[in-house]
């Protein structure tokens, strides 16, 4: 009987243990829209399948498909054995249609609950080329809300940091537990980064390639490091983190760039 009760109380710690526990992904999924065919959204969903939160950049805003699209995967998500919430963006604030585009946000609902409806940040839209897109979450076997970021920096030539400068106001603004997930066109490195880094914020990847060459070198076809999550060490353990290659080999690098030029970012993260 002591060893069942023993046994029982593991289970459970287990249970509240991976109860506060989030697994979190973020893609930019190269002009996503009418260009993706069935077999790339199976190739996606496979992907997203496995985490709590998957956060989307590079949704087409120039026709519906884009949300279509966003709309598709989240069906093909709930046939995986999970129901899954979703909300989409309207086309950012951008100073040309070609630069506009969508954010998506996808969730598990039996882990996630939605605190404050995901918008788009009005306050940064004329700082920024493709304001964030923003939302807050509560946790299952948690009370504690969390904000969550989601961004698609301007190109790497057009000064990207000029933009994310602006991020270090969301200590102000949110408090102090959010995180930034995305596509920022620049390193976890540059010293723009360092007002977040100071008040305590970490990107769970370090020199860690995330785009995809053109042509492989060798066996190379990692390019720039440039996707992240940034995450408040004063209210997350960051448990694993990484990305996912779904190119593998060199000889499958042009169908894989027809999903994405860019690899997903991910990490399991746990309440402090």
């Amino acid at each position: 009987m002591k060893r069942i009760l023993l046994l029982l109380l593991f289970g459970c710690l287990l249970a509240s243990s991976f109860a506060q526990r989030l697994k979190v992904l973020t893609w930019n999924i190269q002009d996503l829209g009418r260009s993706k065919d069935a077999s790339e959204i199976e190739a996606m969903v496979d992907i997203m399948r496995d985490y709590d939160l998957v956060l989307i950049q590079e949704v087409v805003a120039k026709d519906p498909a884009g949300a279509q699209r966003v709309a598709q995967i989240a069906d093909e998500l709930d046939r995986t054995g999970s129901n899954w919430d979703y909300r989409i963006s309207d086309p950012t604030n951008s100073p040309s249609a070609y630069v506009s585009e969508r954010y998506a946000m996808l969730w598990k609902s039996s882990r996630l609950r939605l605190r404050v409806a995901p918008q788009l940040d009005t306050e940064l839209a004329d700082v920024c080329d493709r304001e964030p897109y923003f939302a807050a979450f509560v946790l299952q076997g948690t009370s504690d809300f969390f904000y969550v970021i989601n961004f698609h920096a301007r190109r790497f030539d057009n000064r990207p940091d000029e933009e994310i400068q602006h991020f270090a106001g969301y200590v102000d603004r949110l408090g102090s537990n959010f995180l930034i997930c995305g596509d920022f066109n620049l390193e976890e490195s540059h010293e723009v980064w360092n007002p977040l880094k100071t008040s305590g914020m970490r990107p769970v990847l370090y020199e860690t390639p995330t785009t995809l060459k053109r042509q492989c070198r060798g066996s190379d076809y990692f390019n720039y490091p440039i996707d992240n999550i940034f995450y408040p060490t004063r209210h997350w353990i960051m448990l694993r983190s990484g990305r996912v290659d779904f190119v593998g080999d060199c000889d499958n690098l042009e169908a894989a760039r027809g999903i994405s030029d860019h690899l997903p970012v991910w990490a399991e993260l746990e309440v402090r």
